[in-house]
């Protein structure tokens, strides 16, 4: 292989991999691994290592890469106009090459699922595959016509969060146990987190949004009434929590929970109040440190919506993962 063969191969590589857009793959991660700690049935055996390995692979690189790859390919013509960088509008991939992308991850993804379902066997390889399956549907109409379930918040919001926040737990917890009805909690929590977050993201193209038709909500109620509906799940999510934390007998984790919430409120306030200016000493986090993985931008609101992300994305990530735990140690027992 020539030189300027080898570079093209190259570049056509990384065009592929950027297409499946890594840096979205790390968000599934939290769930899947407080899926399985909330088990407490995973061995140290090499057998439950690749399991665990195929499952990240599954929900990462596959699946949460499958989702973003279609997305790309029906959004061309948008992306022309916004990120005309992109791997598709940059002519970096055809259309022809974009296609065979998603399509060999799909089936890729698919033909994983299946074997590990048959692998863990009765009724928990049926759930963890019925959940990736049902993640992979969701993730193509979410973004392919005629449904396009992106066009309208009411659907892609629930869409999101199921995808993103329940099935994770249920697959993760499938892998190694029985289903732990503590589990499908922290599921149903993670799916109002994922809510509230996607509904404020929408900030980043509320102009766009409306030009183009798509039914955000800050395009129908206006950004400060978004703010307090996201802020409104968000408080009910972690008033939940506290309450299950308390019914499970987990009392340090509830107080926990509540200092969590206290913190939030502030936060919350701040930013409602001034979107520009409040909670300024984060944006430091979001400019140098974070932002390279949770983005960056101009848009006032969506900005705060970042530096609001770095808090509660941290607060919730840390009291999930003492609650899967402590649910864990329980089982263990």
């Amino acid at each position: 292989m020539s030189p300027n063969t080898r570079a093209l191969f190259i570049d056509k590589v990384k065009a592929h991999i950027e297409l499946l857009d890594p840096v979205t793959w790390i968000s599934v991660f939290p769930c899947l691994a407080a899926g399985v700690m909330a088990s407490g049935g995973m061995k140290p055996t090499l057998h439950d290592y690749l399991l665990l390995l195929a499952l990240f692979i599954m929900y990462g690189p596959l699946g949460t890469g499958f989702s973003q790859s279609i997305n790309d390919f029906y959004d061309l013509e948008l992306d022309r106009l916004n990120e005309p960088t992109r791997p598709i509008p940059s002519g970096r991939i055809s259309e022809r090459e974009a296609a065979w992308n998603w399509g060999i991850v799909l089936v890729t993804a698919i033909l994983l699922a299946i074997w590990i379902g048959f692998d863990i066997g009765g009724v928990r390889g049926i759930v963890f595959a019925v959940s990736l399956l049902s993640g992979l549907v969701i993730g193509y109409i979410y973004s392919a016509p005629p449904l396009k379930l992106k066009k309208n918040i009411f659907l892609s919001a629930p869409a999101v969060g199921l995808s993103y926040g329940f099935i994770t737990y249920l697959s993760a917890n499938a892998l190694f146990s029985d289903i732990r009805p503590e589990v499908i909690w922290l599921g149903i929590l993670n799916f109002f987190m994922a809510v509230s977050l996607i509904i404020m993201n929408d900030f980043k193209s509320t102009e766009g949004d409306a030009k183009s038709g798509m039914k955000s909500l800050t395009v129908m109620i206006g950004t400060r009434k978004t703010f307090l509906v996201a802020f409104g799940i968000i408080d009910m999510v972690f008033g939940v929590f506290a309450f299950l934390a308390w019914n499970w007998g987990f009392h340090v984790l509830m107080y926990i929970i509540i200092a969590s919430t206290a913190f939030s409120l502030y936060i919350q306030i701040s930013i409602y109040r001034n979107p520009k200016t409040g909670a300024s000493f984060l944006q430091h986090a979001v400019d140098d440190g974070f932002g390279n993985a949770i983005g960056k931008s101009e848009v006032h609101a969506h900005n705060a919506f970042l530096r609001f992300q770095i808090v509660n994305n941290f607060l919730f990530l840390i009291n999930q993962f003492i609650a899967a735990g402590l649910i864990g140690i329980k089982y263990l027992g």
